[in-house]
């Protein structure tokens, strides 16, 4: 059973890699559409904005679909990982705060659970990086 047991384990930590590129993946994609609507009219996105009485709301919609465009390439491509997730988890600490959490948990409800599984994506590759299967990876080698 020892024997067994050892082999799942070596196979599950074989797979490290393969699982950190598909969340990578999953999280661009997550982010493609909400930067795409954001940039397509930043200003309506600024008066949605303010209308929720965040502060300077024209500059916080840039902040954000700046933030998640950049999250959408770089995720893509493993560049700088673990600094686009730190700015990633703010966008969705605060989508969460501000937009989610009055509709409570679920998805369909367009409650928190979505983003919370995004935050928790984003904190799994800040603590673990983007494995080898990213430039990060391969610039690391070659320095």
């Amino acid at each position: 059973m020892k024997n067994f047991l050892q082999k799942v384990e070596d196979f599950g930590a074989s797979l490290q890699s393969t699982a950190l590129l598909l969340v990578r993946l999953v999280l661009a994609y997550g982010f493609y559409e909400p930067a795409k609507m954001k940039w397509s009219n930043i200003d309506n996105v600024a008066q949605w904005f303010a209308s929720m009485h965040y502060p300077l709301p024209k500059l916080n919609a840039y902040l954000a679909a700046s933030t998640e465009a950049a999250g959408v390439v770089l995720l893509l491509l493993g560049l700088w990982t673990r600094l686009i997730s730190l700015p990633l988890m703010v966008v969705m600490l605060v989508a969460i705060a501000t937009v989610h959490w009055p509709h409570g948990f679920p998805a369909a409800e367009n409650g928190f659970e979505i983003p919370l599984y995004y935050l928790v994506m984003l904190l799994v590759l800040f603590a673990f990086g983007p494995g080898k299967f990213s430039l990060d990876a391969l610039l690391r080698r070659r320095a």
